[in-house]
């Protein structure tokens, strides 16, 4: 690129990389750079790296921590999700597992969003208002709802352990309806908690998450159900854990139903299937195969069975950290941003694929 004298106006320059994404994005339509009577074009096809060096869309400031947090708040959403059926269908050792797993990721969600927000009180700063309109301010207080709930039907599990006279004896034949109630009320708030983040990834200008919308609450949602079922096929006792492998089945079915439609999404698909992004996305999805076929083979066999949910609750890990990094990867690269805007003003326009280049 040539220099420019340093008091050019920046309209001026801005007009002028919107004339060569044009051009491009015409070349693009003709086929690689060449016309209809097969002459080259002399205008060269534009790399999109950077407006003189300027990002077009400025990528979120979110660390890796929001990463971990989408996992987290999944694997709690499906820990509440399985102590409750758990709790109805009479298996207090799964409902157990249940409930510990819901109260462990709930904690760790806490803890990494507040890390994420730099200080405490920006966390109680966003409960000053609630905008329903909004999935950050609504998934916080689903958060806000989710943590307390989980945390007293996770402690009423101690209720065996207290002594059973005077006060605490009073608190030992308290706890479990308490507890109970509170399982069933965390379970009820807990689809909201696994699929809210998919929402408000969509919700922001980021290429990727944007244009996946339809299908990103989906993915969330298996990936929830199929981390909590891996820990309880480890933690459970082996007797119970016969629902999960079930689950395990609808949950991978989910998870792979949304996942291909996010890679057929066109340009923006593509930082589901290439560079780390990709591989982090294609490893979630052969870890998730394995673990969901080695479950339903691991009736009888204890190691296969804590393989199975290992696989599956690292398939859940790989899977979040994969959306995480396709987003970053689009807003890192123009083309993820102008070219599907330049396609969808030309097809409003009603423009011909010769016009597109002028």
């Amino acid at each position: 690129m040539t220099d420019r004298p340093a008091n050019e106006p920046a309209g001026a320059r801005f007009r002028e990389f919107q004339d060569r994404v044009d051009q491009a994005v015409g070349q693009r339509q003709r086929g690689r750079g060449r016309g209809h009577d097969g002459e080259q074009l002399t205008v060269p096809v534009a790399d999109f790296t950077s407006y003189y060096g300027r990002p077009v869309l400025k990528p979120p400031v979110w660390k890796h921590d929001i990463a971990g947090y989408l996992f987290t708040g999944g694997l709690a959403a499906g820990g509440a999700l399985i102590g409750a059926g758990a709790q109805l269908t009479g298996r207090p050792g799964l409902r157990q597992v249940g409930r510990w797993t819901a109260l462990g990721g709930v904690t760790a969600s806490a803890y990494l969003l507040v890390h994420d927000l730099g200080r405490p009180a920006r966390f109680h700063h966003m409960l000053r208002v609630a905008k329903l309109t909004s999935p950050m301010s609504v998934g916080t207080w689903i958060l806000t709802v989710f943590g307390p709930l989980a945390g007293v039907a996770a402690i009423a599990e101690l209720a065996p352990r207290l002594p059973q006279h005077g006060v605490l004896g009073l608190a030992r034949r308290l706890a479990p309806p308490v507890g109970n109630a509170a399982g069933l009320a965390a379970a009820a708030t807990a689809p909201a908690l696994a699929t809210y983040t998919g929402v408000l990834l969509a919700d922001t200008a980021v290429p990727s998450w944007h244009d996946a919308y339809p299908s990103l609450p989906f993915v969330f949602a298996g990936s929830a159900l199929a981390a909590a079922s891996g820990v309880g096929l480890i933690a459970a006792p082996a007797a119970e854990t016969t629902p999960l492998r079930r689950l395990v089945l609808a949950a991978a079915s989910t998870e792979l139903i949304g996942g291909r439609r996010l890679e057929r999404m066109g340009l923006t698909g593509e930082p589901y299937t290439h560079g780390r992004s990709g591989q982090l996305v294609r490893a979630g999805r052969v870890l998730l195969g394995v673990g969901t076929v080695a479950a339903l083979f691991s009736r009888r066999s204890r190691i296969l069975s804590a393989l199975a949910g290992a696989a599956l609750v690292a398939s859940s890990v790989a899977t979040r950290f994969g959306v995480f990094e396709a987003g970053m990867a689009s807003a890192r690269d123009p083309k993820y941003t102008v070219v599907p805007q330049r396609e969808r003003r030309d097809r409003r326009e009603g423009r011909s694929p010769a016009e597109k280049g002028t």
